[in-house]
């Protein structure tokens, strides 16, 4: 093989480095608080060993086969502890046609532990899945003395 000749090679003058020139980003916006319109429930039939899932508006009856169920208002709490999640408070009626309707559970219920004060049926365990929400420029205005 032949010599392979080299060369040296020139001296490298750094060049100097400058920044970008900054970017003005405006700040981002805040998000805008979703609105509760409601829960969203599960459901077990212990007798038929069937599971649903259904959504309660807010102030509105829904019916779960023999039980009434009633979300009269919904809370997400700041502070996300062990019992955070949505709370609904729930009310709950038996609703048998030979029977009159009475109140079978009133109080909070939490989505992230749903055994913490669950509906105590017989029949029925129903618990809270989490909140229905919905944009809030697609939302109804809140009815007057709410």
């Amino acid at each position: 093989m032949p010599p392979v000749e080299t060369l040296p090679l020139p001296p490298v003058q750094p060049s100097p480095v400058t920044p970008p020139p900054p970017v003005d980003t405006p700040p981002p916006k805040p998000l805008a608080t979703p609105v509760v319109v409601g829960v969203v429930l599960g459901g077990l039939d212990k007798i038929a060993a069937r599971t649903a899932r259904f959504e309660a508006d807010i102030n509105q009856q829904v019916f779960y086969n023999t039980l009434i169920v009633t979300a009269p208002r919904l809370q997400d709490p700041p502070a996300r502890g062990a019992a955070g999640g949505p709370r609904p408070i729930s009310t709950f009626k038996s609703a048998s046609p030979t029977a009159r309707q009475r109140n079978i559970f009133s109080g909070w219920m939490f989505a992230s532990s749903p055994a913490l004060n669950a509906l105590e049926h017989p029949v029925y365990d129903i618990w809270v899945i989490s909140c229905k929400t919905v944009p809030p420029d697609t939302a109804a205005p809140a009815p007057p003395n709410s």
